[in-house]
């Protein structure tokens, strides 16, 4: 009898990952898929059958939008059937964006969908794509028992397979670009692959759904010292904005000046919705903890716990597209959705 071998859909987005150098000229240009085979051998190596896909024009992912995301969310529903994981291609700048929107995006999802990119061309000498690859697609082709090990979307960079919706880019220069410093990796890659069991999520058996509507009529506030009511007005308080993420300090603390704490009263009264993440790399709010977090408790601002910005944006669009009413959203939001947050 034949073993089992996985099918991978690969989805190229755009970025470096993609380009390969002309050495002649030194420029970089779009590398053809098609000829993936043939620019990295190793793959054939792999129990897998890999097939492309590419957006019709590769982008830089700094263009990148929710328009961009349900682009790839329909990809994957329309091939989901017929593959065993998707990895998908992604400029490193919002890659921890897309994967977060991605994991509330996509219900129930039963098969890894992994984002990966590089730091540099894949031709280039010292590239780190080949590994960040061709580790992506042996992961996503892992099976226990007649069923992939990874049921949900990840981020694999530089040895280490994270939750998507948990990392954060930290580096432009170093090849570890990214961390998930409030959740521990889910698979590390050295001498052997070492998957941490414990730490993945399952999705059972429910059925896998698509969530398209998206609303991005969201501000993202950081704090800083000296920070003025004029600019905080500015983008608390217009009419288009349903949602604002505050960056505040700390374990959740901002200032008690009379006039942030009246602003921040009038926009939760005005049926806005404030969540408190912390600009901290890594550690949790909690909210009441401290005077400085008080106010904003006894206002209604909501806690992000120890959700990262890129996550708490995402999850705000996917609440807002969802019609979440008011007399719940605080505490769906609060709720760990897709393994987000503790």
């Amino acid at each position: 009898m034949n073993k089992y071998r996985s099918k991978i859909l690969l989805v190229y987005t755009g970025g470096t990952i993609g380009m390969i150098k002309d050495y002649e000229t030194g420029a970089l240009k779009a590398f053809n898929f098609d000829e993936l085979l043939n620019r990295i051998p190793e793959l054939s190596h792999l129990d897998c059958e890999i097939q492309t896909v590419s957006f019709e024009t590769p982008m830089d992912s700094s263009n990148m939008n929710p328009e961009h995301w349900i682009r790839i969310a329909d990809i994957i529903e329309d091939s989901y059937s017929d593959f065993d994981g998707f990895v998908v291609l992604h400029g490193s700048d919002t890659m921890s964006y897309t994967a977060s929107a991605m994991s509330f995006m996509l219900e129930n999802l039963g098969k890894p969908v992994i984002f990966t990119g590089s730091q540099l061309p894949i031709g280039d000498i010292r590239t780190d794509a080949k590994e960040n690859l061709i580790t992506s697609i042996e992961i996503a082709s892992l099976r226990k028992n007649g069923r992939p090990v990874i049921q949900e979307v990840c981020l694999y960079f530089e040895y280490k397979l994270y939750r998507g919706n948990r990392t954060t880019k930290i580096s432009a220069d170093h090849f570890q670009a990214f961390a998930s410093l409030n959740f521990p990796p889910l698979a590390e890659s050295g001498v052997h692959l070492k998957v941490n069991e414990d730490q993945l999520l399952r999705s059972g058996r429910k059925k896998f759904k698509v969530h398209r509507d998206l609303d991005p009529s969201i501000a993202l506030v950081k704090l800083f010292p000296g920070i003025n009511k004029t600019a905080v007005r500015a983008m608390v308080m217009t009419d288009d904005i349903k949602a604002v993420v505050i960056e505040t300090y700390g374990a959740g603390n901002a200032p008690t000046d009379q006039w942030f704490s009246d602003l921040v009263k009038e926009a939760v009264s005005s049926g806005k919705f404030l969540v408190n993440v912390t600009q901290c790399s890594g550690g949790s709010v909690m909210m009441g903890h401290y005077e400085t977090s008080s106010h904003l408790k006894k206002a209604g601002v909501i806690s992000g716990k120890n959700i990262t910005t890129e996550a708490a944006l995402t999850k705000l669009m996917y609440l807002l597209g969802s019609g979440v009413g008011p007399k719940v959203f605080r505490t769906i939001f609060e709720t760990s959705l897709r393994g987000e947050m503790d």
